[in-house]
């Protein structure tokens, strides 16, 4: 099991903590983190593009003129999709992108990114991250002492004077343990943990 140092706010030494293995020292594999990262992009499309078929547009119903003898074609209405304002054939619908991989390759991903985080030295485990009021600018001072200014928080859900706080931040962001998800720890340079944090991601992971 990997040891580190657990830190203060004022980012301070004050004890080790060992870590799970299973959770934090396990090789990475970029392949599904590739996956797993692609299909919850995927899930975030909006998939909204359309355009109106040929019973949507305005126009008149009326055939055109006679089917014989025109030498013309042999057009059923102005709505056809040949002629200006027409529907549109084959256009783009609205439609769902996502697709949920399996709960072992979600898991296995999660840890990859997390084991990721430690050997590059961007993981910082705290005693506690307790503030005594909501407050913004409290919190964006301690994070500029931790030198996170791109930071992921995990702490207890319960914690709300931090989870508020933490919201005003762009470039922070504040998750309980079970909202951990691939993309977010990604996505920020530095993922800052809690002890308890800690104990519940191990407690989460270790059963998948």
């Amino acid at each position: 099991m990997a040891k580190v140092s657990i830190y203060n706010l004022q980012k301070k030494a004050v004890g080790e903590l060992e870590l799970s293995d299973a959770v934090f020292g396990v090789e990475v594999n970029e392949g599904l983190i590739y996956d797993v990262l692609k299909a919850q992009l995927a899930s975030k499309r909006g998939g909204n593009a359309k355009t109106k078929v040929r019973p949507e547009v305005s126009g008149s119903t009326r055939k055109l003129y006679r089917q014989k003898g025109t030498g013309a074609a042999r057009h059923g209405g102005i709505r056809a999709s040949q002629y200006v304002g027409g529907g549109k054939a084959h256009g783009p619908q609205p439609r769902d992108y996502s697709y949920r991989p399996p709960r072992k390759m979600r898991a296995g991903a999660l840890v990859s990114a997390l084991s990721l985080k430690l050997k590059q030295g961007q993981l910082l485990i705290l005693d506690g991250f307790d503030v005594p009021e909501i407050k913004t600018k409290k919190v964006a001072e301690i994070l500029k002492t931790l030198e996170a200014g791109n930071s992921l928080i995990v702490d207890a859900k319960a914690n709300d004077k931090l989870r508020i706080s933490v919201r005003n931040l762009p470039s922070n962001q504040f998750l309980p343990p079970e909202g951990v998800n691939l993309y977010d720890v990604l996505r920020h340079e530095r993922l800052i943990l809690t002890k308890n944090a800690v104990a519940e991601l191990v407690s989460r992971l270790e059963k998948s």
